[in-house]
């Protein structure tokens, strides 16, 4: 399965060590991950999926692949900015949100559009938005999204 992993691009070290050990889990549980490919959450999930050996994707937003953080496997430079958060969650069979600010809201919606399962640690909750399943620790929201996808 893949796993889309969106979230803020500034982070506490709190939420560093939250978002790598969700990437180990993903990586753990035999998944690729597929993110925005940059830093703050991106960064930490790739490092701990690749810690685990995992397939990382990140889809950049601007022309060079080398703009990716290292701990992306493949890159794919878009060129098209924040136009690219709908392809982040296209290509993910499930959506995990990390925190986050504006671009997160939006990869959320997209991914709710998309009807893709979301699961959100430390997310953005919206009063009469449903669809996103709050949840505390990572492993409880890749089981989320492994559960709502066999289902």
């Amino acid at each position: 399965m893949r796993i889309s992993v969106v979230g803020g691009s500034t982070v506490t070290d709190d939420e560093y060590a939250r978002a790598e050990r969700l990437g180990e889990v993903v990586g753990e549980r035999g998944h690729e991950l597929i993110c925005g490919g940059l830093g703050g959450v991106m960064e930490a999930v790739c490092k701990g999926a690749q810690n685990t050996g995992a397939h990382t994707i990140g889809i950049i937003p601007g022309k060079d692949p080398k703009q990716a953080n290292e701990y992306v496997e493949t890159a794919i430079a878009t060129g098209i900015n924040d136009a690219r958060n709908p392809v982040i969650v296209m290509n993910g069979d499930g959506v995990v949100a990390v925190d986050g600010g504006p671009g997160t809201l939006s990869e959320i919606g997209h991914a709710l559009t998309f009807k893709k399962p979301v699961a959100g640690l430390d997310t953005h909750r919206v009063n009469g938005v449903y669809g996103i399943e709050h949840i505390e620790v990572p492993i409880e929201a890749v089981r989320y999204l492994e559960d709502s996808i066999e289902s």
